[in-house]
C-alpha cells in the first residue's frame, strides 16, 4: 500500500480523525510569531493547524500527501472563512524552497529516516532569517502509552535527534514531556512527547 493510499483510507470518514481544534503546544508559541508570517505547515492532514494559523491572519501554505485530508481541509477552511493553499505532495520529494518562510510547523510529523532526514535539512534553509520552526512529535516511550502515533520506533523522536536535525539553528524551546494530548480519536490520552522551537540566526 502507498502512503497516499494508507493516508486516504485513514482519513476517508466523515469526523476530523484529529479533530478540527490546533494542536496545544501550537497554540501556547503564538506569542512568538510575527504578525502576518509566512507559514509552512508539513504533513498537515485535515487543516485544523493551517486553517488556526490562517485565522490569525498569517499567509499559510499546508502540504500532506493525502488528498482526501486536503480536501476535509478545504471544508474546514471554508467553514472558518479563511483562506490556505492547500498541496497535495509527498516529502520524500517535496521541495520546500530557499529562505521562503517565516514559520514551518510539523505537528506529529513522523516520517521514514530517510525521508526525515531530507525534510530537516531542508528546513534549515528554506526558513528566512529569524525565521521559526515549531514541532511537537512523539518519543519511544509513547510505544508504552497506545495513544496515537506510528507503533515503529524508528519513526519517533528523541531531544538529542532533534537537536542534531536541526544543528545550525538556534533553539529557544526543546523539551520532552508527558502530557495529555487530546485531538480526535487519533490522539487521545496520555503521550510522551518532544516539543521544540528553533530560530534561524539572522
Amino acid at each position: 500500500m502507498s502512503g497516499s493510499t494508507f493516508w486516504d483510507e485513514r482519513y476517508a470518514q466523515e469526523n476530523y480523525v484529529y479533530g478540527e481544534m490546533p494542536n496545544d503546544f501550537l497554540v501556547s508559541q503564538i506569542a512568538r510569531i510575527k504578525p502576518n508570517s509566512k507559514v509552512l505547515c508539513l504533513a498537515e492532514g485535515e487543516g485544523r493547524n493551517a486553517v488556526y494559523l490562517a485565522q490569525l491572519g498569517h499567509d499559510v501554505t499546508a502540504v500532506d500527501i493525502s488528498m482526501v485530508a486536503l480536501d476535509k481541509g478545504r471544508r474546514l477552511a471554508d467553514n472558518a472563512g479563511v483562506k490556505v493553499r492547500w498541496q497535495q505532495g509527498d516529502l520524500a520529494n517535496y521541495a520546500l524552497g530557499e529562505e521562503k518562510w517565516d514559520l514551518i510547523v510539523a505537528i506529529f510529523m513522523h516520517l521514514p529516516e530517510a525521508i526525515r532526514d531530507r525534510v530537516f535539512a531542508q528546513i534549515k534553509t528554506a526558513l528566512r532569517p529569524d525565521g521559526l520552526f515549531i514541532g511537537e512529535f512523539y518519543r519511544p516511550e509513547q510505544l508504552s502509552f497506545k495513544t496515537g502515533g506510528p507503533q515503529d520506533i524508528k519513526m519517533l523522536y528523541s531531544l538529542c535527534m532533534l537537536d542534531e536535525q536541526l544543528k545550525g539553528l538556534t533553539m529557544s524551546h526543546l523539551q520532552a514531556c508527558e502530557r495529555e494530548v487530546v485531538e480526535g480519536t487519533g490522539h487521545n490520552g496520555m503521550a510522551a512527547v518532544c516539543q521544540v522551537v528553533a530560530v534561524k540566526p539572522q
